[in-house]
């Protein structure tokens, strides 16, 4: 005995919804899809990661330290005729134009950062958003092949009760 399989308005249904989301998503030309990362950085956020990945590393840290200590020791030991007496005026005022030139670029770097991230954070929501619609579409398609196997069942214990209730060998 062979079941016959017939398609219900319900598997028509899903079927027509499964074309339809699936054309959907080629329709937009590899052109179209914005890269996650955006538009390349400027000038000037080049600059500003390269001054933040130098700022924020050992070796400036190390020898912005090795110069400070020169800079403190050479004043110390030339006595009065230093060009930058003990309170280090001068070397107090060239860490100030440091300090506010360097945060504004650093700031630049992570706005940028963060942006590239937002991106990022965007482009994996759209992707799980389509991995959930693709799962729930795979979940109803599988729901619905139990109903049709349940339901070929029960036609099939229908059958042999029926033949059983008639007398007849199976």
């Amino acid at each position: 005995m062979t079941a016959v399989h017939t398609l219900t308005d319900q598997d028509t249904a899903l079927l027509h919804k499964l074309r339809r989301h699936r054309a959907d998503r080629r329709k937009l030309p590899p052109a179209a899809v914005e890269s996650p990362l955006g538009p390349p950085p400027t000038l000037g956020g080049r600059i500003a990661d390269r001054v933040a990945n130098v700022v924020g590393s050992w070796r400036f840290i190390l020898v912005q330290s090795g110069l400070l200590l020169a800079w403190i020791i050479g004043n110390a030991m030339t006595g009065s005729p230093a060009w930058d007496p003990y309170p280090f005026i001068l070397l107090n005022l060239m860490l100030s134009f440091q300090a506010a030139y360097t945060a504004p670029v650093i700031m630049m770097s992570q706005n940028r950062l963060s942006e590239i991230d937002r991106r990022h954070a965007e482009e994996d929501y759209r992707v799980n958003v389509k991995a959930e619609l693709e799962i729930e579409l795979l979940h109803q398609k599988i729901d619905l092949l139990r109903e049709q196997e349940i339901l070929a069942l029960t036609r099939a214990v229908e059958a042999l009760t029926a033949r059983l209730n008639d007398g007849r060998p199976a």
